[in-house]
């Protein structure tokens, strides 16, 4: 496989990874609505919960994310994306001073655990 295609399969799984957590949490207050079960899963929920302080986390610690290390290692100094490659870095990565993610991360992180405390998550009887 070549360093390009894996390069847009890291992107994917990236751009999964935040579907996952932006998703994740409006489908879980549209299950909260609906009394859907998936919505109080504790798998999903603790997942979902860590994957988002995950981020926030690594934001906060001036970490670097390692898929995207990874991605750019891949590419090499002269990227050569693809189209959807192209489409897809563009919604993923904006350009703003790192305290604009900081906020955003940690804000959606409280968000994710305020909805967390208001309907816990809770075991199939």
């Amino acid at each position: 496989m070549s360093a390009r295609l894996l390069a847009d399969a890291v992107l994917a799984v990236h751009a999964a990874f935040v579907l996952f957590v932006v998703g994740g949490l409006a489908a879980i207050w549209w299950g909260i609505a609906k009394g859907r079960r998936f919505a109080f899963d504790p798998w999903f929920r603790s997942l979902h919960l860590a994957a988002i302080a995950y981020v926030a986390a690594e934001s906060l610690f001036g970490s670097p994310c390692p898929l995207t290390e990874w991605e750019d290692a891949l590419r090499g100094a002269h990227p050569a994306e693809g189209f959807v490659a192209r489409w897809v870095h563009s919604v993923l990565f904006w350009t703003a001073p790192p305290w604009v993610f900081d906020a955003m991360y940690v804000g959606f992180a409280l968000l994710v655990a305020a909805t967390w405390w208001r309907h816990p998550p809770r075991r199939r009887r």
